[in-house]
């Protein structure tokens, strides 16, 4: 089984645009929470989103490229290259082959599709717009990834809702330790803040009411009350371990173990005694054979609504029993939101910077939890060693997905 490891990484988030910028923001404790720009959310029960700010695509591709990308595409695409450059990794140098991509999206194009269906109901079929469905589907972040950076290897794109981006780096993965590529980009993008992506959520309750930006997204705090639609990516650069040394790459960390289940429950709540997730976490401990007492630190799903943060609280217990009270446990979206099927690879990129720097960052927002959640939620952040970070993703229809991170030896 070959090793994996970290060697570059790009994101797109509600607060910056590239991975220094997001990550001095995350130890700012700074969030992006505002309200809706992108259309008139007046007569909306969810007014607040986690956009992303002064996001030009011409600064990523030409103009003619952007044209044929939608948001979520131009996003990954960003992300992307971002991460090709932090990891010194020249296309012309490498076996395209041998590079491939694994980068999902939850939704795909809403934008394509509410701007169609208006043509199509205004003006009749034959005005619907021939790029459509190519526009639309959600594999065409992967798809316009591998066409502009040149990757010719296996080109997968992972839908799991929620826990797009972390199955995606997951499968990626297991791609190099099998010997399938020596190198992936992999991750999750998502542009959601649309009309219908908000009425959407809002109709499942799902998403907060608040309009108080520093009240809305707080995560395992007793007030929760739903999620904030976050957008934006998050892309990594995974390469075999031996690949990586021979081109003197520099790598931030090792991708250990990955563990996934299904909760086999409900289309939208997770299960109520966590099973299916302690299942994931175990697997992914596991995989990495690392042992549950050595963890110190989870990067949770935390999503800011009931169900979930209890849930994954009751998850936590289940798989490490009394050494859960022993662990840290925060969430990156008490700062950005729900980034849907970008959210686990944004995430990823925090843990890999929390390891790097020996730095848990606090829950923004967290004042007080309900009495069954008695855990340590970081409302102060951590100055320490942080050997192992555990990514938690958990999505509708019961998929979820751990990944296990550890120190670059």
């Amino acid at each position: 089984m070959r090793r994996v490891v970290v060697t570059g990484m790009g994101a797109v988030t509600p607060i910056g645009n590239s991975v220094a910028e997001f990550w001095e923001s995350v130890k700012l404790e700074k969030t992006g929470f505002a309200p809706i720009t992108k259309f008139d959310a007046a007569d909306y029960k969810c007014r607040l989103a986690a956009e992303v700010k002064d996001f030009e695509p011409e600064k990523y591709m030409d103009k003619k490229a952007a044209r044929r990308m939608e948001l979520f595409c131009q996003y990954a695409v960003a992300a992307a290259g971002e991460a090709i450059r932090d990891a010194g990794l020249d296309m012309d140098q490498e076996d395209a082959w041998r590079v491939g991509c694994s980068i999902g999206s939850g939704t795909g194009s809403l934008q394509a599709i509410e701007r169609e269906y208006g043509r199509l109901l205004e003006k009749g079929p034959s005005r619907v717009g021939p790029l459509f469905v190519p526009l639309m589907i959600s594999n065409m972040a992967a798809g316009n990834v591998s066409i502009m950076y040149g990757l010719k290897g296996k080109s997968l794109n992972v839908v799991t809702a929620c826990a797009t981006g972390t199955n995606s780096i997951g499968e990626a993965f297991r791609t190099i330790q099998y010997g399938d590529a020596d190198v992936m980009l992999a991750g999750g993008t998502e542009g959601a803040v649309t009309p219908v992506g908000i009425a959407g959520f809002s109709a499942l309750t799902a998403l907060t009411d608040s309009e108080d930006p520093e009240r809305c997204s707080i995560p395992f705090d007793r007030e929760r009350s739903g999620f904030v639609m976050g957008e934006g990516a998050g892309v990594v650069v995974l390469e075999e371990l031996e690949h990586a040394r021979k081109r003197g790459a520099h790598i931030y960390g090792e991708v250990l173990g990955y563990g996934c289940s299904s909760d086999a429950y409900h289309i939208t709540s997770p299960a109520e005694d966590g099973a299916g997730a302690a299942r994931a976490m175990l697997c992914a401990l596991e995989d990495g054979g690392v042992a549950p007492d050595k963890l110190t630190y989870i990067n949770a799903h935390g999503t800011s609504t009931h169900h979930n943060d209890l849930f994954e609280t009751r998850a936590i217990k289940l798989a490490f029993g009394e050494h859960a009270k022993a662990l840290k446990i925060n969430s990156t979206k008490s700062m950005i939101g729900h980034l849907l099927g970008a959210a686990g690879a944004v995430e990823f990129i925090a843990c890999v910077k929390e390891i790097e720097e020996g730095f848990i960052h606090r829950t923004v927002g967290l004042r007080e939890s309900d009495e069954e959640m008695d855990l340590n939620y970081c409302k102060t952040s951590y100055r320490e060693d942080v050997p192992y970070a555990l990514s938690n993703s958990l999505g509708f229809g019961g998929h979820n997905a751990s990944i296990l991170i550890g120190k670059a030896e």
